[in-house]
C-alpha cells in the first residue's frame, strides 16, 4: 500500500468518502508485545477527533492501574474541563465492571465476561461510543466464556459509525474472518529471554 493508497480499486458501490467512512473491525493478535499499546494509541487518535472512547478490559486485574489508563482518563478530564477531544470510559473486571458498582470480592470470571460482553452489546446497540477498545477479550472467547457467533453476529451487524478495536493472543479464525484489519504482532527479541524483568515506562 505505497503512500496509503489502496491495492486495488473495489466494485462496492461506494463512493471514495463513503469508503474512507466505514466503520472498522481491528484485530491485534500474536504472541508479540504492543497489542494492547497499539488499541490504546488508536483510542488517543479518536480521543483527539472528538470521538466518544470506551475502553473495556476483559481479564487485569482491576486493582492494577496501567499507564495507559490514567492518560486517558485524563483526556477524559481535559474534554469535560475545554471541550476538547471526545469523552472517555475504561472499565475493567477484576471487582466487578465499573458500571455495576459491585463489592470488591472474589466473583467469577467467566460470569463477569459475559456480562461485560452483554454491556457493550447494550452500548453497540444504542451507538454510545466512536470506538471501542476491548483489551484482551480474545481469552473469554477461547476460553467459552463469551460465545464467538454471538460477538460475530453482533459486530457485523452493529448500527452507524462504530470501530471496535480487540487485542489478545490466539485470536479466533471467525473472529479474524470478519475483521477489516488484522494484526499479528510477532516477537523477535524481548529482554524477557536475557531475565530482564518489566521496566516502569515500558511495561507500565
Amino acid at each position: 500500500m505505497p503512500e496509503g493508497r489502496p491495492e486495488v480499486e473495489p466494485q462496492d458501490g461506494l463512493t471514495t468518502k463513503q469508503r474512507r467512512n466505514r466503520p472498522l473491525v481491528i484485530v491485534h493478535t500474536g504472541d508479540g508485545k504492543g497489542k494492547s499499546t497499539a488499541a490504546f494509541g488508536l483510542a488517543v487518535r479518536g480521543w483527539n477527533q472528538g470521538w466518544p472512547i470506551g475502553v473495556f478490559q476483559f481479564v487485569k486485574s482491576a486493582k492494577w492501574r496501567i499507564g495507559e489508563q490514567t492518560v486517558l482518563e485524563t483526556l477524559d478530564e481535559v474534554h469535560r474541563t475545554t471541550g476538547k477531544g471526545g469523552p472517555v470510559e475504561w472499565h475493567k473486571m477484576g471487582s466487578g465492571w465499573s458500571w455495576s458498582r459491585k463489592a470488591g470480592t472474589e466473583e467469577d470470571h467467566a460470569a463477569d465476561a459475559a456480562e461485560g460482553w452483554q454491556e457493550i452489546k447494550r452500548r453497540l446497540a444504542a451507538e454510545t461510543h466512536r470506538l471501542y477498545v476491548l483489551d484482551e477479550f480474545t481469552y473469554p472467547i477461547a476460553w467459552g466464556w463469551v460465545d464467538v457467533d454471538d460477538v460475530v453476529e453482533t459486530l457485523v451487524h452493529r448500527p452507524g459509525q462504530q470501530h471496535v478495536v480487540i487485542t489478545g493472543r490466539r485470536a479466533d479464525p471467525k473472529l479474524l474472518e470478519i475483521a477489516n484489519l488484522v494484526t499479528e504482532m510477532q516477537m523477535v527479541k524481548h529482554p524477557f529471554q536475557e531475565g530482564q524483568k518489566g521496566q516502569r515506562g515500558i511495561e507500565w
